[in-house]
């Protein structure tokens, strides 16, 4: 399983931004695709994941402010970042996990700065 992650870039305190992960390759319909993100010096936390029937799982810290859904092109993942804080500033990974198997995309560097 390969992955291909987009978006990402810098924006000012409450702004917006939307990130994409696209998986390929052998593809299970009982899959979890989520995204996780890391600041230099700590621990990868996750920030939401979705699974193949839908079901979805956010951290606190971004409740009501990210949404995460499935694209309308069939493996694809979005993230929804809205009302972005400056601890929201990390690089953001895509994650894809089946059969007991997680697959890591590049990281794509989210900055929430004025």
């Amino acid at each position: 399983v390969q992955l291909q992650a987009s978006g990402g870039g810098m924006v000012q305190p409450g702004g917006s931004l939307r990130l994409s992960c696209a998986a390929s390759g052998y593809i299970f319909s009982n899959n979890v695709m989520g995204w996780y993100r890391q600041v230099p010096g700590e621990q990868r936390e996750l920030v939401a994941t979705i699974t193949g029937r839908g079901l979805i799982n956010y951290a606190d810290s971004v409740k009501g402010r990210f949404t995460i859904s499935i694209g309308n092109v069939k493996n694809t993942v979005s993230l929804q970042m809205n009302s972005l804080k400056p601890e929201d500033t990390a690089v953001y990974y895509c994650k894809f996990s089946q059969r007991a198997t997680d697959y890591w995309g590049q990281g794509t560097l989210v900055t929430v700065s004025s």
